[in-house]
C-alpha cells in the first residue's frame, strides 16, 4: 500500500509528512509529491533525515502535469494510494478566490481518502 503526501516546505506540508508517518503501517510507502509549482522537494535523504521513520520507504514522485493539485491526484491514482495526505494553512475568502485552492481541488478530486492536518500552533 502507499500514502502520498501533497508536500511544500513549509509548516503545513512538514506537518503533513508527519501526520503520513503516523498513518502509515509497517512496510508502507510514503510517496512525497511536490505540491507547489516550482518549488524544490528535498531528496530521499534530506526526508529521511528529517523523519528518521521513513528511513527505507519514501519516495519522491514528480509528475508530468503543471497544476500540482492534478500531479498529486495523477500520482494517487497512478500507485493506488490508500491515502493522501495534504497540510492546510488559514487563507482569506478572498485569497481563496484570487489563487485558488490546491488543498480543495484534492479534498474534491481525489478518489480515496484525503487526511487534511494543519501544522501545531508551536510550529506555525
Amino acid at each position: 500500500m502507499t500514502i502520498v503526501v501533497a508536500y511544500a516546505d513549509t509548516p503545513p506540508g512538514h506537518a503533513a509528512v508527519t501526520a503520513a508517518v503516523a498513518e502509515s503501517r509497517e512496510g508502507e510507502t510514503v510517496v512525497i509529491v511536490p505540491a507547489v509549482r516550482g518549488e524544490r522537494v528535498p531528496d530521499v535523504a534530506e526526508l529521511e533525515g528529517r523523519w528518521p521513520e521513513l528511513a527505507g520507504r519514501v519516495e519522491v514522485e514528480r509528475g508530468d502535469l503543471g497544476d500540482p493539485s492534478d500531479t498529486v491526484i495523477q500520482v494517487s491514482q497512478r500507485l493506488d494510494a490508500r491515502l493522501v495526505v495534504l497540510g492546510l494553512r488559514a487563507r482569506t475568502p478572498v485569497g481563496k478566490l484570487v489563487f485558488g485552492s490546491t488543498a480543495q481541488r484534492i479534498l474534491l478530486d481525489a478518489t480515496c481518502p484525503v487526511l487534511a492536518v494543519k501544522p501545531s500552533v508551536a510550529a506555525s
